[in-house]
């Protein structure tokens, strides 16, 4: 069993100076076909954006290591709670069952006890960044804020794809932190949680403002994660567009040219930067966005464009290239034999609902049928956008003509009074899994729902 502490992070993550590097956050597992590793979950005095706060980690650093893995793969993570508070794991995005000890929320791991996480990826689990962090109702939010957040990626033939695989890759974990002037985690008021909480601290991969260094005439691979638990994310590069390769739950069918990208939290995005611009300092943005207001909570309004890091021209490229006009082929979903509504609400301003009941651990709200296909549409009269995570099975988005796009997502922003539609297919996994809004007080507060897949006349 591997154990990845702060020392080795430490010890190999230096080594880059001031550039941010994949290599020196990951867990690299040399047993074939098998991950088995350890996690401890423990508040310590942790330095993250340039100063200390006494925060929640695993395995002593902020983000989590990186974890890697293959189709196929048996995964075996031991997880050790050392934190005052009972925590768990989830598996955001990971095609793996919602039961026993796979990707089961359910399951509590209370003060200074232990569990083993065990599940085996399907053969034909798609390439993609995932990650994971603790879902505990009621204590998401807050252990998510503090820190408890990690990539998980899984590697495929795609990864080997020339133009994508000769890249230097660099992996951004978007998190943000309120802390006080002694360093420690100030906890939101009921106002704060019903806005959903936002930390005055902005980190990528545990830094403030890193450096990623691209080479003129070559490109860099970014893949980016939103893992704080409410602040949205809208990203630009001076002068560099975007060409996103794949979303959560994989690659697209080809490039997908963008000047911004808009990361709610839970999203993931996988883009390519090309070094074709004078050499020098170009900013990577967060624009300014508006989530949208709860009443008397008043606005959520980020008004400040934040500068989340620069990427930096050093060297030169030994010759160039275009990216492939094709990535993968991705069948859209067939029709759906059913068709569901979800009613995102609030209930006195103070709790949230998703079709008028706030979630209770002991009830079943939607039952579906293992191998049907179904469109759900989530509907959001409320002044406030919520992005939509539904555990287990990813979904393709519908057009206003009612067809999929061929694209794999499983978290989609509902914009404040709109009204977006997936199509999903309840595939290989009978189980109780949750659907929710991933602003995690959201979530906490009450918008979350149990789906139980089942075989037909079971």
């Amino acid at each position: 069993m591997n154990t990845y502490s702060r020392r080795n992070f430490l010890e190999t993550g230096m080594a880059f100076a001031g550039a941010l590097s994949l290599r020196a956050q990951t867990l690299r597992v040399e047993t074939s076909r098998r991950v088995e590793l350890t996690l401890e979950a423990r508040q310590d005095w942790i330095e993250v954006g340039g100063r200390f706060g006494h925060l929640y980690a695993f395995n002593g650093q902020i983000p989590g290591p990186i974890i890697e893995a293959n189709p196929g793969d048996d995964v075996s993570i031991t997880l050790l709670n050392h934190l005052p508070e009972t925590t768990n794991l989830h598996f955001h995005g990971l095609h793996v069952p919602s039961t026993g000890n796979a990707d089961n929320v359910m399951l509590r791991v209370p003060p200074q006890e232990t569990l083993n996480y065990r599940f085996t990826l399907p053969s034909d689990h798609p390439a993609g960044m995932f990650w994971y962090h603790p879902h505990v109702h009621g204590s998401a939010a807050k252990q998510v804020s503090r820190g408890l957040a990690g990539v998980f990626i899984v590697r495929g033939e795609i990864d080997l794809l020339p133009e994508i695989q000769r890249a230097p890759e660099t992996v951004l974990v978007l998190q943000d932190f309120d802390l006080d002037a002694q360093g420690e985690p100030l906890e939101p008021r009921i106002m704060e949680r019903i806005n959903g909480r936002e930390g005055r601290l902005i980190t990528v991969s545990g830094r403030v403002s890193p450096r990623i260094n691209i080479q003129s005439g070559g490109w860099i691979r970014l893949r980016i994660v939103n893992a704080s638990s409410s602040r949205f994310y809208r990203m630009r590069i001076e002068e560099h567009p975007f060409y996103v390769i794949g979303t959560d739950g994989g690659f697209l069918s080809q490039p997908d040219l963008q000047n911004e990208i808009l990361l709610s939290p839970g999203e993931r995005i996988d883009v390519m930067v090309k070094g074709d611009r004078p050499p020098g300092e170009y900013n990577i943005h967060s624009l300014p966005y508006s989530r949208g207001s709860m009443g008397m909570a008043g606005m959520v309004l980020n008004p400040a464009t934040v500068s989340l890091a620069t990427l930096q021209y050093e060297g030169q490229a030994e010759f160039s290239w275009n990216l492939p006009s094709k990535l993968a082929y991705i069948d859209p979903l067939p029709q759906a034999s059913v068709r569901r509504q979800f009613q995102l609400g609030s209930a006195m301003g103070m709790s949230f609902t998703i079709n008028g009941r706030t979630f209770k651990e002991d009830r079943v709200d939607t039952r579906a049928v293992l191998g049907a296909v179904e469109d759900w549409e989530f509907l959001n009269p409320t002044g406030m956008d919520h992005p939509m995570h539904i555990h287990t099975n990813p979904f393709q988005l519908l057009r206003s003509d009612g067809s999929a796009i061929p694209a794999w997502k499983d978290t989609v922003l509902v914009p404040a009074r709109s009204r977006v539609a997936v199509r999903t297919m309840f595939r290989d996994f009978e189980g109780v899994s949750m659907y929710h809004c991933h602003i995690l007080d959201h979530e906490d507060l009450g918008m979350m729902g149990a789906l139980e897949i089942k075989i037909g006349n079971s």
